[in-house]
């Protein structure tokens, strides 16, 4: 069976709180992969949506089911989110199988997709020495699960590497590229037919729903907690 992925200008609702309200009138949702049963999965697509799984894989969150599963020493310094550490993504051998029962996880609730968070720790002070060679390594493994499991997998923020994982990667999530002045560094994706689902917290609508429509973007306003509230470009 085909793999779903979205489109290039798809709308789109990204809520990480629970419960999730079902009520928005889009094609296609995000949300949180521990926190919702198949049954909600299940009810979005009563309502004709598709549905991304929300899956942090570069951070331990101390919060999660599975945090026992993360050895001591694979765990790093805090990444400013509470009860979150930054993982050392060169242990594949370790995180492999912890990330693969989560990929699972998303696939027995019945998601189309899943979106990785937090995909560019190479980029951020994290305690362990990483290079851009090993997020590459990552990365694509990561998408190798995903697509393993006949789900979509959309490459989140890690601009600098797009021209590396294009090809890997169905679609991307954004978080401010208008506010930082580099949303066309994902010209690539929508060029090649994948969508670019993005939204920025600080700046109104009119100063970046001109530039998402010119660039293909699928582009909203949302609040930092990710709740009901969005502000989408019409």
């Amino acid at each position: 069976m085909a793999r779903w992925a979205p489109s290039p200008r798809t709308a789109w609702e990204w809520q990480l709180k629970s419960p999730v309200d079902t009520s928005v009138d889009v094609p296609v949702y995000d949300i949180d992969g521990f926190e919702n049963s198949a049954d909600v999965v299940r009810g979005l697509h009563d309502k004709g949506r598709r549905v991304i799984c929300y899956i942090n894989v570069g951070a331990a969150e101390s919060f999660r089911p599975d945090y026992g599963r993360f050895p001591r020493e694979v765990l790093g310094k805090g990444n400013g989110w509470e009860g979150e550490r930054w993982l050392d993504i060169r242990r594949i051998d370790v995180l492999g199988p912890i990330m693969a029962r989560r990929f699972d996880m998303c696939r027995a609730k019945g998601f189309d997709a899943v979106e990785p968070d937090l995909v560019d720790g190479y980029a951020s002070d994290t305690g362990f020495p990483l290079t851009g060679a090993d997020q590459l390594r990552y990365n694509r493994f990561i998408a190798n699960l995903a697509h393993e499991r006949n789900l979509s997998v959309g490459l989140k923020n890690d601009l600098p590497q797009i021209p590396e994982l294009l090809g890997d990667f169905d679609f991307a999530v954004n978080e401010q590229c208008a506010q930082f002045e580099e949303c066309h560094r994902l010209a690539p994706f929508v060029r090649a037919g994948k969508a670019v689902l993005h939204v920025e917290y600080e700046l109104p609508p009119s100063a970046f729903c001109e530039q998402s429509r010119r660039l293909g973007l699928s582009s909203m306003r949302k609040r930092l907690d990710l709740d009901r509230w969005r502000a989408p470009c019409s």
